[in-house]
């Protein structure tokens, strides 16, 4: 690869290790506790992070196109620093409600643009078929620093829980030299500055006038909300094992080291089974894991958690990849946000849902329900996406273009 290709991907690592390496997360319920908050507190403050990324998510990925991904990163990076320090000072729930908003806002500058960036750069270098492997070694690398995270955040909490905070804050500063050295690849085309009628324009095109895109969209959004919702599962499922707490810092990393393990060899995967055969086995694979973790309710049942996390570690390079084929680079990074953005509505309006319905009928009955819900959507899209792209192929055929071209801009 070209010097320029393989310094981003190097800073691209460094970004995204920089927010994956959460040293914060699994004490951060106890220091929320140990400054005066409730329970209540807790899902408030994650909602509205959430709210924040969902609010920012596709204004931040046209700023993207317009302005650079390399000015996206750079913002995201610098919020994602400002953020954990101002936790390093903020002592309440207002304190620390200002702390996530400017997180949030700063993953939402991050998230798209650095999918975009990475493909726009292999392209630019006549790679961009290496972008699933190489996007499914990031993902992964995010994995592993996560799991790594997990023990290292616990042992600095023993100097106080205030801690790992600080050196989180190091953590997050990291990202911005690394953004700030990011090379724009000088192919990539302009947006018309069009404000946010071209937002809408965008938007348009992506879910209405391109049924390849939109179907992809879909399918990926799906897949996206299911594996979010079972990310806060993972704890309360836990509990209802009666799980010793020591051993929470075992199986989290477990679980994160599958899905990275999974997320490098994901191309390889999908080169064996074939772009339809992946398709149906990630949506089955999903509705699957939910019908197993609710039916099976003893500690062999964790076995069931790590088939999940295989799937989840399959599904989030190759749905990406499939985005991006097909997406025109200069509103890439835009597209990619709303996926984002409906992952994060549709898990915005069901996991309230799902808790109720775990709170009413236990945990398992919601894990059954969900089991349903995702079955259902998830194979729905899943046809829907195949025979999609089995009409793009013959139409391809037809005119003798390449099926997996990118599409005309809007």
């Amino acid at each position: 690869m070209v010097p320029s290709v393989q310094s981003n991907i190097l800073r691209l690592y460094i970004i995204k290790l920089s927010k994956w390496l959460m040293l914060t997360m699994p004490i951060v319920f106890l220091f929320y506790q140990a400054n005066g908050l409730s329970t209540q507190d807790l899902f408030l403050l994650k909602a509205i992070y959430s709210i924040s990324i969902v609010v920012f998510e596709v204004p931040s990925g046209y700023f993207g196109d317009i302005w650079g991904r390399k000015s996206s990163l750079v913002l995201g990076s610098f919020l994602g620093f400002v953020g954990f320090a101002l936790y390093c000072v903020s002592t309440g729930f207002w304190g620390f409600l200002i702390c996530e908003v400017i997180l949030g806002i700063g993953q939402s500058f991050i998230s798209g643009s650095d999918s975009a960036l990475l493909y726009d750069t292999l392209q630019e270098a006549k790679k961009e078929k290496e972008y699933l492997k190489i996007e499914g070694r990031l993902i992964s690398a995010g994995n592993f620093a996560e799991a790594v995270a997990a023990p290292i955040g616990v042992l600095i909490a023993v100097m106080g829980l205030r801690t790992p905070f600080y050196f989180q804050t190091a953590v997050a500063f990291a990202a911005i030299p690394a953004a700030l050295t990011l090379i724009e690849p000088a192919q990539r085309g302009t947006v018309e500055k069009a404000g946010f009628q071209q937002i809408f324009k965008i938007l348009k095109f992506a879910m209405v006038e391109h049924k390849g895109l939109q179907t992809t969209i879909i399918y990926s959004a799906v897949i996206g909300t299911a594996t979010l919702t079972m990310a806060w599962f993972v704890q309360p499922y836990f509990v209802f094992l009666s799980l010793p707490l020591a051993f929470y810092g075992i199986v989290i990393p477990l679980l994160n080291l599958t899905t990275g393990v999974i997320s490098i060899q994901a191309y390889r995967v999908e080169k064996w089974l074939g772009r339809e055969a992946v398709i149906l086995f990630i949506a089955l694979g999903i509705a699957a894991g939910y019908f197993f973790l609710g039916t099976f309710q003893s500690m062999g049942a964790l076995g069931f958690m790590f088939f999940f996390y295989i799937i989840r570690g399959l599904a989030t390079p190759i749905l990406k990849n499939q985005i991006n084929e097909i997406t025109p680079s200069d509103i890439r990074a835009t597209v990619l946000s709303i996926r984002s953005l409906i992952i994060r509505l549709s898990f915005a309006m069901l996991g309230p849902l799902l808790g109720w319905q775990a709170d009413r009928a236990g945990l398992p009955g919601a894990l059954v329900a969900g089991g349903v819900l995702f079955l259902g959507t998830g194979l729905g899209a899943a046809l829907l996406l195949i025979h999609t792209l089995r009409e793009r192929s013959r139409l391809s055929d037809l005119r003798g273009l390449d099926p997996g071209q990118e599409l005309p801009k809007p």
